[in-house]
């Protein structure tokens, strides 16, 4: 029997140490890939001031210009954009799912929600080409620019690839993530809280905005955080809709946009040839890695932080 229990103990112990050697290799892999990146990069940093590289709109490689800012200014460009569209429908989508759906309706469509979540964005950016880019060349450009001549509507690219084309297919890849996570907060709103404010005489509709919206707010705000982090590392549907070859900073919703990761996805292959040039990417690559973890830590944190008080 003791023998049988310290068999069990040591066991236990294997298990555990290789669990903590298991999350730290996670660990150090997000470490290395990040010391990696800083170690290609430090060439350009060594001759040019980060303020430099991340603030100046110069990008001509033959002679030794690298400014990120132009494709800085097309990430938060189209990643606005994305999150000004998607935000409000995902919310109240997410409120409906949640309080007013049938169970049914519910039943279908949080697995409908969830498909479009793991569509892959090359889908997303095929679909946006054939469908969002004619309707955005066709359609918004010519009903807008006729009654706004002046910014942010006025444009004169006509092609139809804009950073509002790119805004508007993030916004239909990142609502699934809103509305998934939404949904999910709401629900774990203990029913006790409705009842009470029902009891005491709200409508449905007042205590959805006064009682389980102020309770889910955490979850909401983590869920617009994981989202925003989606729509900025976001390269191939960005790549194939956003225009993404002009080296000048977006200064209307019809002008094309350059971000970030579709310079990396762009010029990975060039590089090789001017010296610097595979400094400069890595230097991007790594700006984008550090804001996506960021941001992921902070919403994953809320998130948690959430589920303990619910506990």
């Amino acid at each position: 029997m003791n023998g049988t229990a310290g068999i069990r103990v040591w066991k236990d112990r294997v298990a555990h140490k290789m669990m903590i050697i298991l999350c730290a290799s996670v660990l150090g892999l997000a470490f290395l890939m990040a010391f990696g990146l800083f170690h290609r990069a430090a060439p350009i940093l060594a001759l040019k001031g980060l303020g430099e590289l991340l603030f100046s709109p110069e990008w001509s490689p033959a002679r030794g210009q690298f400014g990120l800012a132009v494709f800085i200014t097309g990430t938060l460009w189209v990643t606005a954009i994305a999150m000004i569209l998607a935000v409000p429908f995902s919310l109240l989508t997410a409120i409906y799912m949640a309080e007013y759906a049938p169970r049914i309706v519910s039943a279908v469509l949080r697995p409908v929600v969830d498909l479009l979540a793991g569509i892959s964005p090359v889908i997303y950016g095929t679909w946006g080409m054939i469908a969002v880019v004619p309707l955005v060349r066709d359609t918004l450009m010519p009903y807008l620019s006729e009654r706004y001549p002046f910014f942010p509507f006025a444009s004169d690219n006509w092609t139809g690839f804009t950073g509002l084309t790119a805004g508007i297919v993030l916004a239909i890849m990142i609502a699934p993530i809103i509305i998934s996570i939404v949904d999910e907060v709401i629900r774990n709103v203990p029913d006790e809280i409705r009842h009470a404010s029902l009891a005491l005489g709200a409508t449905h509709w007042q205590t959805v905005k006064h009682v389980v919206l102020k309770k889910a707010w955490p979850g909401i705000i983590a869920a617009v955080i994981l989202s925003l982090s989606r729509a900025f590392g976001e390269t191939m549907a960005v790549l194939m809709v956003a225009g993404c070859n002009l080296h000048s900073i977006p200064k209307s919703i019809f002008d094309a946009a350059y971000p970030l990761p579709a310079l990396i996805a762009n010029t990975y292959g060039e590089m090789m040839s001017i010296p610097l040039y595979d400094a400069a990417v890595m230097l991007a690559a790594l700006i984008l890695l550090a804001v996506t973890t960021l941001f992921n830590m902070i919403g994953w944190g809320i998130l948690l932080r959430q589920e303990r008080k619910a506990a």
